[in-house]
């Protein structure tokens, strides 16, 4: 399978998932519809929109200047540090964070803000915990020298 439909498989079921159909299921279950709070939607709108293009963005760096996908188990074989990544070293789950946060204003849901706030720490950890140790051990120097040019979170501009 072509590793750009690994890509899209992967955006489907799992951003997919965590970062629309669950908070789209929230925000039903609290609301009782799916349906966008009051004349100031566009500030939800705004950080969603931004969020899904910077998904694509990061996906299609990794698919195509990595040569694999965001599943950890079929990783890019080369380090990505351009694009979106010369910014932050974590653009993809900031880019989802901004989809659960667009969710969370855009039907003023503070369900959905809990729920990105949690996302937030668990992507934190993870991060920590599992993936920088892991990039370290894969790409060494190049890694590091990445790390310490680049912020995890928050861009340098």
């Amino acid at each position: 399978m072509p590793v750009w439909v690994r890509t899209l498989v992967f955006t489907f079921v799992v951003p997919g998932t965590f970062a629309v159909y669950l908070p789209s299921s929230i925000i039903v279950q609290e609301q009782g519809a799916y349906r966008p709070a009051g004349d100031w939607w566009w500030l939800g709108a705004l950080p969603l929109a931004l969020g899904v293009a910077g998904y694509v963005w990061c996906a299609w760096d990794f698919t195509f200047a990595g040569r694999g996908t965001p599943l950890h188990l079929d990783a890019p074989r080369k380090l990505v540090v351009r694009g979106l990544y010369r910014y932050v070293r974590n653009p993809m789950y900031v880019s989802v964070w901004w989809v659960m946060l667009g969710h969370a204003a855009l039907f003023a849901s503070r369900n959905v803000l809990l729920y990105a706030l949690c996302f937030w720490l668990a992507f934190h950890l993870f991060v920590l915990l599992y993936e920088e140790p892991a990039l370290r051990a894969k790409f060494g120097a190049e890694y590091d020298g990445y790390c310490h040019r680049v912020p995890r979170w928050l861009p340098r501009l």
